[in-house]
């Protein structure tokens, strides 16, 4: 059975006139996004079943592919192809969004070549959050008129959000500069000041530039200068110990303090622990899945030795001959960029804890890294 000579006809006439379909089974309805003189259009066309509504919707499926594609079973594996060769015949986006097929409209928003233009195809054909975040992972989009619509979107949408990956993808993305108002912005860190997930978004998407900076620390004009001869010259311990006791490091440091003080999920965790460790990954002891903290701290310590042979022990003691006061510091800065996800891997692998009991399992890990945090925070 094939679709009714009327629908095939006018189904034929909309596929040449519009540049992204969306099918409703419900109404029965097939709805194109058309252009008409310069203004934004939409086009219907009303199904006349002649079988059961389910089948029909598959037989308009089928119908939209042949012409599109050019056969009635084209878009598996047209999307099979595309997809195999690494998504790069970015010049057959425009025809996925003519299939009226959600798995089409899915691969378009996360497409490398996509378009603002062609994300406003795919937000009129199903404007989900899940497409905004993909979509905002593209500069085009960004930088384009879409960009700031898809934000406050996910902005608006934010506050429903349960998964704490979700919540801190959500802002990471939305804190891309352009995309939502300085009033927006503050709300949102008002939010992290009681959940932490908004925190650590906030941490990984603007750790030079967050709200409410603190000062730089105050004993930093008796280090600055030397720090700076050295930073020129490339040391990459002064270059860090620069970033951590200016202004942004210290209002840095005091926020990652923060999330770490009542880590209530394991996720939140997981991720602030990755983004402290990148923040100062310059340097560092040599990296092993799995290092227990207080291996990583000894390292450190270790590396600031006269004659060590750890990662960055140069460097460290290059910096610590012209300012042997900062030894604390250059240590916490060296065990700092040795942390990541995996100091709590095996603490987490072995609970579903979260709240005050995932706190307390936590703390031999939080504990030290907080300590390199204080270390840096004021003067010794």
């Amino acid at each position: 059975m094939e679709l009714s000579t009327e629908d095939s006809l006018r189904l034929h006439v909309l596929l040449t006139n519009v540049y992204a379909i969306r099918i409703d089974a419900e109404a029965m309805e097939v709805r194109g996004l058309s252009l008409d003189g310069g203004t934004v259009r939409e086009a219907r066309v009303t199904l006349a079943p002649n079988c059961r509504r389910t089948q029909y919707v598959r037989y308009v499926r089928e119908f939209i592919s042949g012409v599109v594609l050019g056969s009635p079973g084209g878009y598996p594996l047209h999307l099979a192809r595309w997809t195999r060769m690494g998504q790069r015949r970015d010049e057959g986006l425009d025809k996925l969004l003519l299939l009226g097929e959600p798995e089409a409209v899915t691969a378009v928003a996360g497409a490398p070549g996509l378009t603002d233009e062609l994300a406003r195809r795919v937000w009129w054909i199903a404007p989900t959050s899940e497409h905004a975040r993909r979509m905002l992972e593209r500069e085009p989009v960004r930088s384009g008129t879409m960009g700031p619509v898809l934000a406050m979107h996910l902005v608006e949408h934010l506050p429903f959000e349960t998964d704490a990956r979700v919540v801190m993808e959500t802002v990471r993305l939305i804190l891309q500069p352009g995309l939502i108002t300085e009033g927006a912005r503050r709300r949102l860190w008002e939010t992290g000041a009681k959940q932490s997930a908004y925190c650590v978004g906030f941490l990984q998407a603007m750790p030079e530039n967050l709200p409410e900076p603190l000062p730089a620390r105050a004993d930093l004009d008796n280090y600055e200068q030397m720090l700076a001869v050295l930073a020129d010259a490339g040391n990459p311990v002064a270059i860090l110990a620069l970033r951590a006791l200016r202004a942004p490091g210290q209002t840095f440091i005091e926020a990652a303090s923060r999330v770490l003080r009542r880590p209530m999920d394991q996720d939140v965790i997981a991720v602030a622990l990755d983004t402290i460790g990148s923040y100062f990954r310059c340097v560092g002891p040599q990296r092993v899945a799995g290092r227990d903290v207080q291996v990583i701290e000894r390292e450190a310590l270790a590396a600031c030795v006269e004659g060590s042979s750890v990662h960055g022990s140069q460097a460290a003691r290059a910096v610590l001959r012209e300012a042997p006061a900062l030894a604390a510091e250059l240590s916490a800065l060296l065990t700092l960029g040795a942390i990541t996800e995996s100091v709590v891997t095996d603490i987490l692998a072995h609970t579903t804890a979260t709240g005050t009991l995932l706190q307390k399992k936590l703390a031999p890990v939080t504990e030290v890294i907080l300590k390199q945090l204080t270390a840096l925070a004021q003067a010794s």
